[in-house]
């Protein structure tokens, strides 16, 4: 079950069916989406259906500004076992980070500060090895937010499916093990 985390200006909770509006308004702008691999949502209602079939995972949070917890800004997740290319399907020591936030509330840090409390919870709570993420050739912010917050590459990927979009793209593959976060913390 996915619990609630705290950063010092953001609350990272689970995803309720209420915040399909705030979804549907960030992710319906054609620059959040396609970067990331997903068309820009069309209604309230598909987002709903995001918000029930595909941010349902147990590390899946709605990002919220500390003092208004009920507007979702984004969203940031770590998908576990069996829901990741980048390393063994049975594998539970490792997941895979992915996060966005509406174009309104680019530039303020706000996704190196959730992501950063992500790696908190997967490295000390969850007691995983290593973190996954990656990017699109052309997504600069999701990359320099990755570069920032400490993940090194390890590998570029040519023709990589991107299945919602129909196309094939380069992917940018990068990763944190726990060594590396415990340095980078200490």
């Amino acid at each position: 079950m996915t619990k609630e985390l705290k950063t010092e200006r953001l609350v990272l909770r689970p995803w309720r069916e209420s915040d399909a509006a705030a979804l549907y308004e960030y992710a319906k702008n054609p620059n959040i989406g396609p970067i990331a691999g997903w068309p820009p949502h069309q209604s309230v209602e598909e987002s709903l259906d995001v918000i029930r079939n595909v941010f349902d995972g147990p590390e899946d949070y709605a990002i919220a500004l500390a003092g208004d917890l009920d507007t979702a800004i984004g969203a940031i997740s770590l998908k576990l076992a069996g829901n990741s290319d980048f390393f063994p399907a049975n594998d539970t020591t490792q997941a895979e980070m992915g996060f966005w936030i509406g174009e309104p509330f680019w530039g303020n840090g706000y996704i190196p500060e959730a992501a950063r409390e992500l790696l908190r919870r997967g490295f000390e709570d969850l007691e995983l090895s290593a973190i996954w993420c990656a990017y699109y050739d052309g997504n600069t912010k999701s990359a320099r937010t990755q570069e920032k917050i400490g993940f090194e590459p390890i590998r570029v990927a040519q023709n990589v499916p991107v299945p919602l979009l129909g196309e094939t793209r380069t992917e940018h593959v990068n990763r944190m093990t726990r060594e590396q976060w415990e340095a980078l913390i200490a």
